[in-house]
């Protein structure tokens, strides 16, 4: 039991470092805000920006890592 938990904790704590350092260099990754596929609209006063591709490439990376962690999990 305590060897998957402690599996799990070890597991967690590198997501979490990575998901940080997400945050912190977020503004520097230039090529996230600049997929063909976002939609943006600039108007004289209105600005708007949907990341539709990013959102679609960060599902993926994400629904991959999740199914690689409780494959690891699962053994």
């Amino acid at each position: 039991m305590f060897h998957e938990i402690g599996k799990f904790l070890i597991l967690a704590g590198i997501f979490l470092i990575l998901f940080g350092v997400l945050f912190v260099f977020w503004q520097r990754i230039p090529f996230l805000s600049k997929l063909p596929g976002n939609i943006v609209i600039q108007k004289k006063d209105f600005g708007f920006f949907f990341p539709l591709t990013t959102c679609i490439i960060i599902s993926l990376v994400l629904t991959i890592l999740i199914n690689f962690v409780l494959w690891i999990l699962g053994k």
